[in-house]
């Protein structure tokens, strides 16, 4: 037997042949690979290069189109060429459908015939829907109007049965008057006494409770100011345009900036503040059977937000509402109003303070120029009186089932007699209609209850130096307007007897300015002339001069001094 020995040199001649044998195998297979991928890939480029950037745009249209119709759970509305297709291919349908009943093609005329006959059936259809959606539209609009009279029926009925023991007759027929036949209740009350004129419908007024809409903007205002998250020198920032201020969002009741203000105070604080300024408990009037409203329960995030600026789930009477916005005429008394049902009563009540907020004087300064600015140039401009002053907050949601309009307001600015509150309900709460019949109610009682110096916005408390002088320089500025009174009154009585017409320009007192401005409080008032120095110009040559003098006002009840701020 013959042994055979390897050498290592034959061993690795062997594995090199080896891989050169196999590298043309490998590279077949590699070739195959890249043939059966390259079809592919050159499908989808031709693919792509197939679909213009209209048609690109159209496929993204349409998936857009689909996947909101998914949401919807239909179709949606198709514009007139998607119509037009949409026919055509119905009719199309149709004639093959005959002509595989009839087991032929049809002839010309009788497509013809056949297309006729479906555009008339079309036309029917299209009619009938018509009527259809026009007595449906009808039909709702009676309903609506049903039930807006009923809602005023409902408040004529409750108006009827008033009891108008000790309230002011010539208030309440004014404030009728202005309210007229709709659904609504009217608060008419002095602000620093809390004695009440007249409610109009107390059912409403009284024992049934209202969302306050952006009323309840009053409310967050003061806790904005009082929590340090209100700067009265900076604006707050909206969004990326707009940049508000606490005046201007008052004035045009932004719900975004209270929205903004109430999350940062926070649902603990917020319900802190609508229990110290009244909200949910009883005003302890004299009138039986009180509603004491309604306080939301815990809110985050969103609903906090919301509740901040439209007054999610809390319910207030219009009673409730003449307290707090007298709160903020008096200087922050939170009175108990009554209603004198004697004229004892009357001469010996006296204001019955609740409480005094737990608010600084400067915050409730703040809230003034914004309600002064929403009567002036913003939302609530339908209560402007050019005689005075009238500040308020407007309010419009929908609760309760319909539309609610509220208007909280108190005037005259400088010396507050008179706060108005009117909620309306239904068609007559849009187009803030409450604001027009406040602004109503204050200029038919203006002679009455106006006063006759038209007075800047007060910075300090009663019987501070500065008060005191500015009520000096009042006086001052009333003695020097009844004198020039008298020179005109003397200089028209001397031409009168020359037979000639002269015009004389009466001068405009100079109301008493601030030299440095204060607290940072934007200026909303409109300068007019003081009540007592109104003219009449001379319109014809025989025509004599006419002096309008003022209403001698009663001294018989309190009375704030207030001093000029910007």
């Amino acid at each position: 037997m013959t042994l055979t020995n390897h050498h290592p040199r034959s061993l690795l001649f062997a594995f090199f042949l080896l891989i050169i044998l196999g590298l043309p195998f490998e590279a077949t297979v590699a070739a195959k690979k890249r043939h059966d991928s390259k079809p592919a890939r050159s499908a989808r480029g031709a693919k792509n290069t197939r679909l213009s950037a209209r048609e690109r745009r159209a496929a993204k249209r349409n998936d857009r189109l689909s996947a909101r119709d998914s949401r919807r759970g239909g179709k949606s509305r198709l514009s007139r060429r998607e119509q037009r297709r949409e026919s055509a291919r119905e009719q199309a349908a149709q004639l093959k459908a005959l002509e595989r009943r009839l087991r032929r093609p049809l002839t010309r005329r009788e497509r013809a015939a056949e297309l006729r006959k479906n555009s008339r059936q079309r036309r029917r259809e299209i009619l009938e829907a018509r009527r259809r959606a026009e007595a449906a539209r009808r039909a709702a609009i009676a309903r609506q109007r049903a039930i807006e009279k009923a809602m005023r029926d409902e408040a004529q009925s409750f108006i009827g049965r008033d009891d108008t023991r000790g309230e002011d007759m010539e208030v309440r027929r004014v404030a009728i008057n202005a309210l007229g036949y709709h659904a609504g209740t009217v608060v008419v009350m002095d602000p620093m006494s809390g004695r009440v004129y007249s409610m109009v419908n107390q059912e409403w007024a009284l024992r049934r409770g209202f969302k306050p809409c952006s009323t309840i903007k009053l409310v967050t205002g003061v806790a904005g100011l009082s929590e340090n998250v209100i700067s009265p020198f900076e604006s707050t920032n909206v969004s990326d345009r707009n940049h508000l201020d606490l005046t201007d969002a008052l004035a045009y009741s932004n719900n975004t900036y209270f929205q903004h203000v109430g999350g940062q105070v926070g649902f603990g604080k917020m319900m802190d503040y609508a229990r110290e300024m009244g909200l949910g408990q009883k005003t302890g009037v004299n009138v039986p059977n009180e509603y004491a409203g309604k306080l939301p329960f815990e809110k985050t995030g969103f609903a906090l937000n919301r509740m901040s600026s439209h007054g999610d789930d809390f319910e207030v009477t219009a009673l409730q509402l003449g307290t707090l916005v007298s709160a903020l005429a008096n200087g922050g008394k939170l009175l108990t109003p009554y209603v004198p049902y004697t004229s004892q009563e009357d001469l010996k009540s006296k204001a019955r303070v609740r409480r005094q907020l737990d608010v600084t004087q400067d915050n409730l300064r703040r809230m003034v120029p914004g309600m002064v600015g929403a009567v002036n140039y913003g939302s609530g401009k339908k209560a402007y009186d050019p005689l005075q002053t009238v500040a308020g907050k407007t309010g419009t949601c929908i609760g309760q089932g319909a539309w609610l309009g509220l208007f909280t307001s108190y005037a005259p600015l400088a010396n507050p007699r008179l706060a108005v509150v009117v909620i309306t309900r239904g068609s007559d709460a849009r187009g803030h209609f409450p604001a027009a019949v406040a602004g109503r109610i204050y200029r038919d009682l203006n002679r009455r209850f106006g006063t006759p110096v038209h007075l800047q916005l007060a910075t300090g408390r009663p019987g501070d130096s500065k008060a005191a002088e500015l009520n000096e320089e009042d006086k001052d500025v009333e003695e020097e307007a009844a004198q020039t009174e008298a020179n005109d009154e003397a200089a028209a009585a001397t031409t009168a007897t020359q037979n000639s017409v002269t015009t004389q320009a009466v001068p405009r007192p100079l109301v008493p300015q601030p030299s440095t401005p204060g607290n940072g409080v934007k200026m909303v008032l409109k300068p007019i002339l003081p009540y007592y120095s109104q003219k009449t110009e001379t319109q014809k040559s025989n025509s004599t001069r006419i002096s309008v003098t003022a209403p001698t006002q009663p001294d018989n009840r309190p009375r704030r001094v207030q001093q000029a701020h910007p």
